[in-house]
């Protein structure tokens, strides 16, 4: 069989199936072309799911009437021009293949008019990117594109289709992501000629967060912690759940790179690994944070829909994402607002603050003596070991009047009253302490009686080899013995009950894949919350006053206190006027 070029039109359509998998990719792809076209308000019309029309107008520069049949044909670009651009691209489009592939499986007329010129012209595409009518057309500053009849001249792509219903749903969801990636930006969503969302432009943080509600509901916002951290080139803000509002799947985890809305596996990890010992099993946080850096330190052209992006620097990334996102949730501590209810979120440590801190933490500390000064079981904190505050008006967990059931400390407030979960609570008091204290000690290593042998492969014994520093000082004593072979002679004391070979290639993995690891801190840290259960005070062990009120003011000033290691919250709260709303008292 002979080689011959493909048809412009052939070509188009394959490049459609990497790009075009439902109608809501060409609302992401349109309204990408708003954005960089410098619009301020954006509006969609969409009929039966987006199959029968797809209409999206913007108020931006528009197109010159010459670039009109430009724009519509394959890999034409007003974005880049050499490799340089392309490394330092800023704009969301620029490979210059969205239009030529959308009018390659669906009727598509584009129409636009420039600032300062009479009227704007009009011309349609079947994605042949030839024979090119363009007509005068009446048309405010900015550009519209129509799309109807969706994979009309592909039905075998049509069939793969669900109902009108669903695919409005998937692209309900794309103009929320969208419309969260650009506050500055109005948006209105019509569904068979019916409103269904108008967002106006959003400039401040209030409004901000009332767009947020909108979309992700008033409770997420009730529930959210801002952030706002930069660091050598690298700043994340946005929102994340205290760990107590969660999900049971990943639906509400919006992450942004550059404006970019992306979904990548280290940003993935890196939150988890931050939520790690507050949030309950099986549970997933809510976010929706914004990463801004400098362009030439990430690839966003490793993926067909622009999706994925590489970092130039991925364990910088991690760090960073991981230790501002455990930063905010160590600050989740009991406060007073203004108008006397509680809130779990305090802010104890500005970001320049951080900042330094977070940068020699990224140095390896001097080992010290290890010593292990760890609380007796069902000790509790009392006086004479920490100096408290006593000001009532500081004691945002009021004072202890008496122990229920020998589970929960009743505790009157100024604006109402709070329930601690006595076990729970001491349980965080501990597990912290315990983190802290062997944090700062030299890690006790366990020689093993007989060395375990490890088979791997030989790109993973030279990665152990090249590692042998970082087991080290995480207390392995891990040595090469062969291409193919590794010999464990020793382990962390703490986890002399682990299954060491399977922490070794466990370990591997993880370098292989983010080229850091967490396992064995979160080993270490399955320890010590162990220790931590064993050694707090147990249910139905009645507390004296003193003791009580001794654990609420250290529960205050306690890192993540909201929650004990196992995710559950360890205190909630109730003001004045919602035991009032119980009883309709003033009613």
């Amino acid at each position: 069989m002979s080689i011959h070029i493909l048809p412009p039109q052939l070509v188009n359509q394959i490049a459609a199936g990497e790009v075009i998998e439902r109608p809501s990719s060409i609302v992401k792809e349109l309204i990408e072309n708003c954005f960089d076209a410098q619009a301020t308000n954006i509006t969609l019309y969409i009929e039966q799911g987006g199959l029968r029309l797809i209409r999206v107008c913007d108020d931006g520069i528009g197109i010159e009437k010459d670039d009109l049949p430009l724009a519509l044909s394959r890999h034409a670009t007003s974005k880049i021009s050499n490799l340089d651009d392309l490394e330092h691209v800023t704009s969301m489009g620029f490979r210059g293949e969205a239009l030529a592939s959308i009018s390659s499986v669906a009727k598509l007329t584009l129409t636009s008019c420039c600032e300062n010129v009479a009227h704007g012209w009009s011309v349609c595409s079947d994605g042949a990117e030839q024979f090119f009518d363009i007509q005068p057309a009446p048309h405010p500053k900015g550009t519209t594109v129509e799309v109807s009849d969706l994979f009309y001249n592909t039905p075998a792509r049509r069939k793969f289709l669900k109902s009108d219903k669903t695919e409005f749903g998937h692209i309900e969801t794309v103009v929320k992501r969208m419309a969260l990636s650009r506050f500055a930006l109005g948006f209105t969503l019509f569904h068979q000629q019916k409103e269904i969302l108008k967002l106006a432009a959003a400039f401040n943080l209030e409004q901000q967060e009332q767009r947020l509600a909108m979309i992700f509901g008033q409770n997420f916002i009730d529930n959210a912690l801002h952030l706002d951290f930069e660091i050598s080139g690298l700043t994340l803000r946005g929102w994340i759940s205290v760990p107590t509002f969660s999900r049971s799947q990943t639906d509400m985890q919006f992450f942004y790179v550059n404006g970019r809305f992306v979904k990548d596996k280290t940003v993935a990890h890196a939150i988890k690994q931050a939520y790690s010992d507050v949030l309950f099993s099986g549970r997933h946080a809510v976010f929706v944070l914004y990463l801004t850096l400098d362009p030439t330190e990430v690839d966003v052209n490793a993926h067909p829909a622009k999706l994925e992006v590489r970092f130039r620097e991925n364990r910088a990334v991690h760090d960073f994402m991981m230790s501002c996102v455990k930063r905010a949730l160590a600050n989740v501590r009991p406060t007073i607002l203004n108008y006397g209810g509680f809130y779990q979120h305090t802010e104890i440590e500005t970001p320049k603050e951080f900042s330094p801190r977070f940068q020699q933490s990224l140095k390896i500390p001097e080992q010290k003596i290890y010593q292990t000064p760890f609380f007796q079981a069902n000790e509790l904190p009392i006086e004479n070991k920490i100096t408290f505050d006593t000001n009532p008006s500081r004691m945002v967990l009021g004072y202890a009047i008496t122990h229920l059931h020998g589970i929960y400390i009743f505790a009157e407030t100024p604006t109402g009253m709070v329930l601690v979960d006595t076990h729970a609570a001491h349980e965080r008091i501990t597990f912290e302490r315990l983190k802290q204290q062997y944090a700062e000690g030299k890690i006790a290593t366990q020689p093993l009686l007989l060395p375990i042998k490890i088979t791997v492969t030989e790109s993973e014994a030279e990665l152990a080899e090249n590692a042998e520093h970082f087991f080290q000082s995480v207390g392995f004593e891990l040595n090469r013995i062969a291409p193919e072979t590794l010999l464990l002679r020793a382990q962390p004391s703490l986890l002399q009950n682990s299954n060491g070979e399977q922490l070794v290639r466990d370990v591997l993995a993880d370098l292989i894949e983010h080229e850091d690891s967490y396992r064995i801190q979160s080993e270490y840290n399955d320890v010590l919350a162990k220790m931590a259960c064993y050694g707090s005070v147990r249910a139905h062990r009645i507390l004296t006053q003193d003791e009580m009120n001794a654990l609420l003011r250290e529960l205050e000033q306690t890192e993540r206190g909201g929650q004990c290691n196992h995710g559950r919250p360890t205190w909630i709260s109730l003001s004045t006027q919602e035991l009032d709303k119980f009883f309709l008292r003033g009613q």
